[in-house]
């Protein structure tokens, strides 16, 4: 697991959340009806993915493990397992039962989950409206 940098996500600090974006949309709600519940903070975490990277390179150079498992689903990794594949090392991707791009698929050994796929579950937003 890595940790990165929370940084506000600039301009504007605060999004409207999908459920109140969709009954605006809609007309089931107004402008006046909304209030701070509607809303979230625009937080983004920075430098998790190079991290990451550079902890695959690391470890396979090191030969201090034969298979890695990636628990993730974006292509920013694509290089960090090219490397890992090139020096030996197996793949296997975890990407919590999200799709996998095409190019992040071409680079791995291995598709699987440790988790149990999620039922229907109800989003948080709803609750506000």
């Amino acid at each position: 697991m890595r940790l990165g940098n929370v940084r506000l996500g600039g301009k504007p600090s605060w999004i409207l959340k999908a459920r109140p974006q969709e009954r605006l949309i809609d007309g089931s709600m107004q402008g006046a009806d909304m209030d701070d519940r509607h809303f979230a903070p625009a937080f983004r975490q920075k430098g998790v993915d190079m991290r990451i990277g550079i902890d695959i390179a690391s470890i396979t150079l090191k030969r201090q493990a034969n298979i890695l498992v990636l628990v993730a689903g974006d292509s920013d990794f694509v290089p960090a397992l090219k490397l890992a594949r090139r020096e030996g090392a197996q793949v296997i991707l975890d990407p919590l039962w999200q799709r996998t791009p095409p190019d992040l698929s071409e680079h791995i050994d291995g598709l699987r989950s440790g988790f149990r796929r999620p039922g229907p579950m109800a989003r948080p937003e709803a609750a506000a409206g």
